[in-house]
């Protein structure tokens, strides 16, 4: 049985809940209550996982702090034994316009430190990524508020639309592989 590792970035703490950060957290919900499964606390994040078509897919959120996701994602992969390969990292982009999906095989940091953090620990920069776009409307040094600001309401709204494609990226993923999801999802 093949198995995934899929690790949503955000920050714990209820002040962080509904920030922009935190849409890898929150697209993971979404798969979590897709799959009719709950996630409990476990060292270094809140883990769960289903099955589907064949498949294991384990759900992570990390209790590290963004800037240190790292740490949880290495540990994970030992334990539940997957390869860099079925794993994919969930995360916000302020480079691409909101809602908009970008998965890719490699890749730079981008200036995220939470992908920069798993880059160091995992010592590649060679391992899938879901990006969201949370898009960049902040003035110039505020990117710091922007990111860890929540939501608007315009933005709540659209992302009722947005999760379930979300939830169908990462099933995509572990289904159809990586080429695939990239080609039927990526700009969307």
């Amino acid at each position: 049985m093949k198995k995934y590792l899929i690790v949503g970035l955000g920050n714990i703490g209820e002040k962080y809940q509904n920030t922009r950060h935190n849409i890898g957290f929150k697209i993971l919900d979404e798969v979590a209550k897709e799959h009719n499964v709950s996630f409990e606390t476990d060292k270094l994040g809140d883990v769960t996982s289903f099955r589907f078509k064949g498949r294991t897919f384990v759900l992570l959120k990390p209790s590290t702090f963004m800037n240190l996701s790292g740490k949880a994602v290495k540990y994970w992969m030992q334990k539940e034994k997957i390869s860099v390969d079925n794993l994919l990292i969930v995360t916000d982009d302020l480079n691409i316009d909101f809602g908009t999906i970008r998965v890719k095989a490699k890749g730079s940091d981008g200036g995220h430190n939470g992908l920069k953090d798993i880059q160091e620990k995992l010592a590649t920069n060679k391992y899938p990524r879901f990006r969201f776009g949370v898009g960049s409307n902040y003035s110039k040094g505020r990117q710091v508020d922007y990111v860890l600001g929540e939501w608007t309401s315009d933005e709540e709204s659209q992302l009722i639309e947005r999760l379930p494609k979300s939830v169908e990226v990462i099933t995509s993923f572990g289904t159809a592989g990586l080429a695939n999801t990239m080609n039927n999802f990526n700009g969307k």
